[in-house]
């Protein structure tokens, strides 16, 4: 039996690999601190991105690893998370109390952008996270429908709005400030104003991650969002076939033309269970969201199946993640954003926080 010294904890340590980030927790940097006293040994692991999921799995590891120095050993591990916030694209100034502005979008209409998005959204809130979500689709607002809301926003100061809240995410529309029958016949202009306006007037509160649910397309809305809107990263939903191929790939040049990070993939409807037998087939082709990812050396984060219950629990007002915690389908949705999350976590930090702000004084 080996002694059971700092060292020989850490070096065991570096043998458990994070499956999000494929890095192993020491060189990561997630362990913060070892401490060893006699057969009593304390590991503090603090994440920088949300990922409860994967707590019990951790905890368990550390534990094996240490015991497999010492048999009797006592070990305790404490796990905390401090998400920070990262690089946005050159010339736009980030919002107060959100660290970072996830862009969700398709290219095309009807591959389920909607659907994902709000389900992400709540996958990072039941990792751990502070999260919000814009509905940005101001003709086809349908994250009210979804989120099962519908009061208006208060405004405690006549210039700002109160984010609405539901299941734990703050959220904001324009679907939360008119009938929901009633068309939005505005042109480009007018749409991308109130976007602007839904975003920075909205007094979004300490926000790790804030979810933009993007109409379809590569038009104003996009181009105001590249422009105006501190985004950290975007994620592509597409379905495997062909045709939303086509406009998922525009979708990804659209964010590498404005320089805004692709995080990754995320195939839809990528196989159909029946509800009466259980068989999957893919019905919509196989394997084409992950061929685009690696066209285009981007991470594939997931896949999520074609399954009734998805449509029945939206129109519901309670997406998956929600109606079925447990189930197969939520336990995708949360992998995929702790893939998501990981994968933002290692990209480049946003250090203007951290500088002070420089004034020049006549004497």
């Amino acid at each position: 039996m080996s002694e059971l010294t700092k060292a020989a904890v850490e070096a065991l340590l570096k043998n458990i690999v994070d499956p999000n980030t494929g890095k192993d927790i020491v060189s990561s940097k997630l362990v913060k601190q070892v401490s060893v006293d006699g057969s009593k040994v304390d590991v503090s692991v603090v994440f920088n991105y949300p990922a409860a999921g994967w707590h019990d799995e951790l905890k368990a590891a550390i534990a094996d690893a240490v015991t497999s120095i010492d048999a009797g050993a006592d070990v305790h591990v404490d796990i905390g998370l401090e998400v920070t916030a990262h690089s946005v694209q050159k010339g736009v100034q980030p919002i107060a109390n959100v660290k970072n502005i996830i862009a969700v979008a398709s290219g095309k209409g009807g591959v389920g952008k909607s659907t994902v998005a709000v389900n992400l959204a709540l996958a990072l809130s039941a990792e751990g996270a502070q999260v919000g979500i814009l509905d940005a689709d101001i003709y086809g607002p349908s994250q009210p429908r979804m989120l099962g809301v519908s009061a208006k926003p208060e405004s405690r100061d006549g210039k700002s709005l109160e984010p609405l809240e539901s299941y734990h995410l703050q959220a904001m529309s324009i679907g939360f400030l008119i009938d929901e029958e009633t068309p939005m016949i505005w042109r480009g202009p007018m749409v991308t104003q109130a976007l602007e306006q839904l975003l920075k007037d909205t007094r979004w509160r300490d926000l790790d991650y804030l979810i933009v649910d993007l109409p379809p397309g590569t038009g104003d809305t996009q181009l105001t969002l590249a422009q105006k809107v501190p985004v950290t990263g975007a994620v592509i939903v597409t379905t495997p076939q062909d045709i939303a191929l086509l406009d998922a790939r525009k979708a990804y040049r659209m964010f590498e033309k404005v320089e805004i990070q692709v995080l990754g993939v995320v195939e839809n409807m990528s196989t159909h269970i029946c509800s009466n037998c259980g068989h999957e087939e893919h019905i919509f082709g196989e394997g084409g969201g992950r061929r685009m990812a690696e066209d285009y050396g981007v991470d594939y984060l997931g896949d999520v199946p074609l399954d009734r219950s998805i449509r029945e629990n939206a129109d519901g007002g309670r997406p998956t993640v929600v109606a079925d915690p447990d189930g197969r389908l939520a336990g995708n949705y949360r992998e995929i954003a702790r893939k998501l999350a990981a994968k933002l976590s290692i990209s480049k930090r946003d250090y203007s926080d951290k500088f002070p702000s420089i004034v020049i004084q006549n004497n």
